[in-house]
């Protein structure tokens, strides 16, 4: 017979029934929502219920903080957490973590009340955006490594910009945890070294398959990525809160990947082309360069001309009139003195004084006699006349 345990035993024993099971220490339960009440103290208290039974549930302060006011009785709803016992009633609930909508209506709401408490705080504004690389060399693609996405990222990046690297990231992009599963990712692959953009990529699916994209803690995530990310989530009908968060969102995966990859056929034209443009412009600045130095240079020849040419032909012809006005001057001084000495030498020529009669002597050698005592009976003279000179012998001398 087994032995006697207490009520607290029993309830001991029964919580390590809970804590040791691996189902019910991480669990993801469906149900609709009842009773739903948040306490004074901060904690939140509510049920889920099936078609035929329910199950209390409590969210503690710290957990419910992170709960917006969307919840309402009746919403379907995915409540993650863990299954225990709550001793003072002698009952299981489940002490939840998160809380998710699953209703359109529910989802409808909490998307409407993050985006606008997301949007007051700037996270979607235009002005954060940033550029994706022009020639991206790697980059990380976050995305279930078995689906269509990644398929369709590596052949359109394979057919546009093979010289680019692709590290792909796997995640779970749908189903229960996928939401902390792609945040994981998207820290994982902003952290790649030599990493420039970031693909969130997934194909297509139903609107639920997106609401992982919804989760607030996915769009922050996005936003907090150290690169750029470009989404492609499949769904062309309605943008998640990831798409409004990401630096640029495409409709589906190929579209994103054609956004981000350039076209290498396109910039080898672009290369040709702007070749051909450089060439048209280099020579028609040769052409215009060389017109341009034409005409500086007629400008200059202007330029000089009147500054300096003619202004020293002015004054050369200015010097030139001067100076003959000098020598026109020195001339006729010369001129005038020539004449004056002249007529000084003219007075004292001897012919001067020939001519009223007088006579001058020499002897042969030419030596002048002024005087009777130079000569000697016998000596010849020579005597010079106006007009001539005669040889002449002395006969006598007849001092005074």
């Amino acid at each position: 017979m087994p032995g006697i345990i207490t009520v607290d035993e029993l309830t001991g024993y029964i919580s390590l029934l809970f804590d040791g099971n691996e189902l019910l220490s991480a669990l993801h339960v469906r149900g609709s929502l009842v009773d739903f009440k948040r306490h004074s103290s901060g904690h939140v208290y509510f049920s889920i219920s099936g078609k035929k039974s329910r199950v209390s549930c409590v969210l503690f302060r710290s957990d419910a903080e992170k709960i917006p006011q969307w919840p309402r009785d009746g919403d379907e709803v995915l409540v993650e957490g863990r299954a225990g016992v709550y001793g003072p009633r002698g009952s299981y609930q489940i002490y939840a973590r998160h809380l998710r909508p699953l209703g359109e209506s529910a989802q409808a709401r909490a998307k409407k009340e993050l985006l606008q408490r997301l949007s007051g705080e700037g996270l979607f504004d235009p002005s954060v955006k940033r550029k994706l690389p022009a020639f991206p060399a790697k980059v990380a693609v976050v995305t279930s490594p078995t689906g269509a996405a990644v398929c369709d990222v590596v052949k359109v990046s394979l057919g546009r910009f093979p010289q680019c690297r692709l590290v792909v990231v796997p995640v779970m992009v749908q189903g229960a945890g996928s939401a902390g599963d792609v945040v994981r990712g998207l820290e994982r692959a902003g952290g790649i070294p030599g990493i420039e953009a970031v693909m969130l990529v997934r194909g297509g699916g139903s609107r639920e398959d997106l609401n992982p994209f919804d989760e607030e803690e996915v769009v922050r995530a996005v936003r907090k990525c150290p690169v750029p990310v470009i989404t492609g989530l499949g769904h062309q009908v309605d943008r998640t809160l990831s798409d409004l968060a990401s630096d640029v969102d495409a409709p589906t995966p190929s579209a994103a990947a054609e956004i981000l990859f350039p076209s290498r056929s396109e910039i080898i034209r672009g290369l040709d082309s702007t070749r051909d443009r450089m060439a048209r412009i280099v020579s028609a600045s040769v052409v215009d360069g060389r017109s341009a130095l034409d005409n500086y240079r007629n400008a200059l020849g202007r330029a000089f001309e009147r500054s300096g040419v003619r202004p020293a032909g002015d004054l050369l012809a200015r010097l030139a009139e001067r100076m003959y006005q000098a020598v026109c001057r020195e001339t006729a001084l010369s001129v005038s003195s020539l004449e004056s000495a002249a007529s000084s030498l003219d007075a004292l020529s001897p012919l001067k004084v020939l001519s009223r009669g007088f006579a001058s002597c020499s002897t042969p050698a030419g030596d002048l006699v002024s005087r009777v005592s130079e000569v000697s009976p016998g000596d010849d003279l020579v005597v010079r006349f106006r007009d001539g000179s005669l040889l002449a012998g002395i006969i006598e001398v007849r001092p005074d």
